[in-house]
């Protein structure tokens, strides 16, 4: 299992705290989904599981790499995506940790759909056997954290009604399933629904 590892060309500036305001409604929802056993870590320490929010435009925060089997986060914890390429495999991000090994799929997600507010990346292998083929589905070739699967949810977003239904499994990183919506409580929602 390749889980937790940054594939990607990250460029992190090493910076202070992100918004307060913008943590606190993402811990919210990221302490009910640790709970769950929905982000965690595994037995070998790989940690699962990562949650974003728009900031501005094209910026998002998103937990950091290696968070996923921490009990509780603190502002310390997340960082702010600021600038990526999907075809050139980078991403820049700034604050006290860098960015998750999920990170360009998060940004495919916010670049496709204006509305999108927040975006959840969760770890079940019941529900991803469920779920695959059934809901919007990346093909299987597509691994976690390439442009593979970022351009994977831009041709999810052009050819099935993932925008309506707010859920996708990546097929191609067993377990994986993302939600989203226009705001933290709308992805937590659309998840626990399918849960």
């Amino acid at each position: 299992m390749q889980e937790g590892y940054i594939k990607f060309n990250c460029h992190w500036k090493e910076a202070g705290p992100v918004s307060h305001d913008h943590t606190r409604k993402i811990n919210i929802w990221r302490d009910k989904l640790y709970a769950l056993g929905l982000i965690g870590v595994y037995d070998d320490g790989i940690g699962f599981g990562n949650i974003s929010m728009r900031y501005q435009r094209n910026t998002f925060i998103i937990t950091g790499s290696a968070t996923g089997g921490l009990k509780q986060l603190n502002e310390n914890h997340f960082t702010l995506v600021t600038n990526y390429n999907l075809e050139q495999n980078s991403l820049e991000c700034k604050g006290p940790i860098i960015a998750s090994s999920e990170s360009l799929t998060h940004a495919a997600l916010y670049e496709s759909a204006p509305e999108i507010q927040a975006v959840i990346h969760i770890h079940n292998l019941e529900m991803w056997k469920r779920l695959i083929n059934r809901v919007p589905t990346t093909r299987t070739d597509a691994e976690y954290g390439t442009p593979e699967m970022a351009l994977e949810i831009k041709r999810l977003f052009r050819e099935t009604h993932v925008g309506q239904e707010k859920i996708l499994v990546m097929a191609g990183h067993e377990e994986g399933i993302i939600t989203f919506g226009k705001d933290m409580n709308e992805a937590g929602e659309v998840l626990l629904k399918h849960l």
